[in-house]
């Protein structure tokens, strides 16, 4: 039995489109809608946010927000470093995938010994750097972060100092870097990933889980094989960005991409991972009310949390 704490994390500074930050409301409300008690059933912490630099200026064309982005990292880490050295199971709902960076390292922080894996359930790889970027967007970012990689052989732009030495800054987070090795990501429903991204996968041989595969093996041989595949990892982190789903469902995310996952392969999907003992974290990101309709997407996102933590519970 886990003792579970929800982390809300309603920082949208990441992403290139409005809105990710009023995710976790609208996936409350789903909550409110389908009756459930999970919300006040399980102790959550909320962390501030640096949302009001939406309004400013950008200061950096590479590394949009860098600033806000190290001080979230700052904020979710410690956070997650407290809740998991306190022994709760940290279950993160964050606005925009860029927040993951933060949850990573505070998952270091709480365990620096441990060899930690990631299963990265995405449409997108999220393997760009200053250095490749085609959007300047963080939440393009985290894993090359976490992994401490410039990708300088697929250098496209030259980024002015300082947004090298934040962007330094990022990738050491902790003074633990790499806090993941690059063999040690998998990737599920990837789909909608550029060249830069493509050299890094094959560079370093990760493995990626296209939803053909999934379809083909089904959930359970798809989350065994992940699984023994990071049989060396002593810890593992799931991440599930909504846009893994098939765009015909997923409205409401900033980067929908079509040929994704059902509601229900998702599902079960999930829940299959939170079964096994190295499950260390869960995170569930990247849902946008406001460009959706009747809060469909964080309904679905709603169901795949809710199942997630009953799963968790019975463990």
């Amino acid at each position: 039995m886990k003792n579970i704490k929800l982390i809300e994390v309603p920082s949208e500074i990441g992403a290139g489109t409005r809105g990710a930050s009023l995710g976790i409301d609208a996936i409350k409300i789903a909550a409110l809608d389908f009756m459930s008690n999970f919300f006040v059933h399980f102790p959550s912490e909320k962390i501030e946010t640096e949302n009001n630099l939406l309004f400013e200026p950008i200061q950096s064309p590479y590394a949009k927000r860098i600033n806000g982005v190290l001080i979230m990292t700052e904020r979710v880490s410690k956070a997650i470093k407290d809740t998991i050295n306190n022994n709760f199971f940290p279950v993160v709902i964050s606005g925009d995938h860029s927040n993951s960076a933060g949850t990573i390292a505070g998952i270091k922080m709480a365990k620096p010994k441990s060899r930690l894996g990631v299963i990265w359930i995405d449409a997108h790889a999220d393997l760009h750097t200053p250095y490749t970027t085609p959007s300047g967007n963080l939440h393009g970012m985290p894993l090359s972060a976490s992994i401490a990689e410039d990708n300088e052989e697929s250098k496209v732009h030259e980024p002015d100092e300082k947004t090298k030495k934040q962007w330094d800054h990022l990738k050491n987070f902790g003074k633990i870097a790499p806090k993941v090795l690059p063999e040690d990501i998998v990737f599920i429903s990837l789909r909608d990933y550029e060249k830069e991204e493509k050299h890094l996968i094959e560079k370093y041989g990760m493995k990626v889980i296209t939803t053909a595969e999934l379809r083909r093996k089904g959930p359970e041989n798809v989350v065994r094989a992940a699984l023994r595949y990071l049989t060396e990892c002593t810890d593992i982190y799931v991440s599930f960005d909504v846009d893994c789903l098939d765009s015909s469902i997923t409205k409401g995310t900033g980067t929908p991409v079509s040929n994704g996952l059902k509601e229900r392969e998702a599902e079960d999907l999930v829940s299959k991972f939170m079964q096994n003992r190295k499950i260390c974290c869960f995170e569930i990101t990247e849902v946008n009310p406001t460009l959706d309709k009747e809060n469909l997407m964080a309904e679905i996102a709603f169901n795949i949390l809710q199942r997630s933590v009953n799963v968790l519970m019975m463990n």
